[in-house]
């Protein structure tokens, strides 16, 4: 054999690795479906004489689901409407909230959060976000 086919004879092995390898991968670690956070817009409302909008939305969050560390690009006003809310935020002591309870989120903040018991937890969340940036940002 030349060099030139041991050359095309490795790039054929590291590929057929590479596409095998990432099926069987897919396979073992498949996208979560049904995915464990259903948010359903509610509306969009733009600030007059600003670069920032209101969107409102019905969060749905699996039992026992934790969504990991993220921020939102802007203060968001959660009301529990049913189920146990946990919430972590960076730096502070990890809280509770249950159906009736508000509160808000500064902007930015990085925290995790999540559905606490056996049943699904929602809530009622307004955000109040620079137009066009996305209303979850993950963070490692």
């Amino acid at each position: 054999m030349t060099k030139n086919m041991i050359r095309k004879t490795i790039a054929a092995a590291a590929l057929a690795t590479l596409m095998f390898g990432s099926a069987a991968y897919a396979q073992q670690n498949p996208p979560v479906s049904p995915s464990p956070v259903k948010r359903t817009m509610i509306g969009k409302t733009e600030v007059p004489n600003s670069n920032f909008e209101v969107i409102s939305a019905a969060v749905e969050i699996a039992p026992g689901f934790k969504a990991g560390r993220h921020f939102h690009p802007g203060s968001v006003q959660v009301q529990v409407t049913e189920g146990e809310f946990w919430i972590a935020i960076d730096g502070q002591p990890e809280k509770t909230y249950t159906a009736g309870q508000t509160f808000e989120l500064p902007s930015k903040v990085i925290h995790n959060e999540g559905a606490l018991g056996d049943k699904p937890m929602k809530l009622i969340a307004v955000y109040v976000v620079e137009k066009g940036q996305p209303l979850v940002n993950p963070v490692k």
